[in-house]
């Protein structure tokens, strides 16, 4: 979509005025309610402290076409509904007048979004004063003229609705393709799937190595460099100069975001709150790497939750794995891995895809609401 000349356009000598947002829209606060009032599935959805619905309630308080922000819990959180809905207490809604639109606020609101999480007072609960969100200085083009203006703002959030709805269309997508894969999965590596070709059922640990990484501080990693150190999470906590696991390896993340499974084709650094595992010559790294994807819901169930999330060796230890041969395992692995690139890679598939659109729409979002600001005199 090529928008950028007819944006130019659009804003080109436009008259605008920068108000408060407290001057011309109303921020309502919405009505506590209580879950025992809730219904599970049946009415309205009811928000309170996420973007999540708390549940249902068979009336309204706000209407369709609205946007809202989360006060309390999520604080800073930015919604829109095309559906009418109930605000709880911890939700403030926009009242717009006939001359603004209230998807065009809901936009500018998201290009505030980290100014506005800047100012969540931090507590037990994070909280927003809705003082905060009064006092943003909000454009509006062709202030003199209500009838120009709502035509600007309408195409401002048909551009943006745009590209909002192929963001949307590639996440559905991507979760098809995730069901897609976890189906597969789980029908190829069945007792049943496996039975027809032999199989045999071993403890991971009579046959593998399961080693765990060795501590980095992070005064000795680099932002940048040739081998990812992974600790508490599958986001690198940095880049250091040597590797100590080799390229094919499964991991398991064992404190922090403890239960999280990984397979590296590159070498890496796993540090001490990682377990890797060295394969024998019988047991593709890969084919276990998906094999541990469908026991991490047991894994995960092993975590002792504390301060800090840990997962005992002894999770991994005790798991049965079916072995069969390794002309089976490598045709497993290569039917798994199309679905599981389409749907999991960084640098292809449709994971890529949504980041890019993402990143053009938050791009002609910001541009689209650069009108410029008066001198201060």
């Amino acid at each position: 979509m090529n928008n950028l000349g007819f944006i130019e356009k659009l804003l080109d000598g436009v008259k605008v005025e920068w108000k408060a947002l407290g001057e011309i829209v109303a921020l309502q606060r919405g009505k506590r309610l209580v879950r025992s009032q809730l219904d599970e599935s049946e009415g309205f959805a009811v928000y309170q402290n996420s973007m999540k619905p708390l549940g249902y309630y068979y009336e309204s308080n706000v209407e369709a076409g609205s946007a809202f922000i989360i006060c309390a819990g999520a604080a800073g959180e930015i919604g829109y509904s095309e559906n009418a809905f109930w605000a709880a207490d911890d939700v403030h809604f926009v009242i717009t007048p006939d001359e603004i639109s209230n998807k065009y606020v809901y936009y500018f609101l998201l290009t505030q979004k980290s100014k506005i999480e800047g100012q969540v007072r931090r507590a037990s609960i994070p909280r927003l004063s809705k003082s905060v969100i009064e006092k943003l200085s909000i454009p509006i083009p062709c202030p003199d003229n209500p009838k120009k203006s709502l035509e600007i703002q309408a195409e401002i959030v048909r551009i943006l609705d745009a590209f909002t709805a192929m963001t949307t269309e590639l996440t559905t997508e991507l979760n098809l393709r995730q069901q897609q894969y976890n189906y597969y999965r789980d029908l190829l590596l069945s007792e049943a799937k496996l039975s027809r070709v032999g199989f045999e059922w071993k403890n991971l640990e009579e046959i593998a190595k399961i080693q765990r990484g060795k501590r980095l501080v992070k005064s000795q990693l680099a932002e940048v460099g040739e081998y990812p150190v992974y600790q508490n999470s599958m986001t690198p906590l940095g880049y250091y100069h040597e590797a100590n696991v080799q390229p094919d390896t499964t991991f398991v993340i064992a404190a922090g975001a403890a239960g999280e499974i990984g397979y590296s084709s590159n070498e890496l650094w796993a540090a001490d709150d990682v377990f890797y595992i060295e394969n024998p010559s019988n047991l593709l790294s890969k084919y276990l790497y998906h094999f541990l994807l469908i026991k991490q819901y047991k894994i995960k169930a092993q975590v002792r939750r504390a301060s800090i999330p840990r997962l005992p060796r002894l999770a991994i230890e005790k798991i049965k794995i079916p072995i069969p041969s390794l002309e089976e395992q490598a045709r497993i692995v290569a039917i798994l891995d199309k679905f599981d690139t389409l749907t999991t890679s960084i640098t292809e598939g449709l994971p890529r895809e949504i980041e890019l659109r993402q990143q053009q729409y938050e791009y002609y979002r910001d541009l689209l609401f650069s009108f410029p600001k008066p001198e201060a005199g």
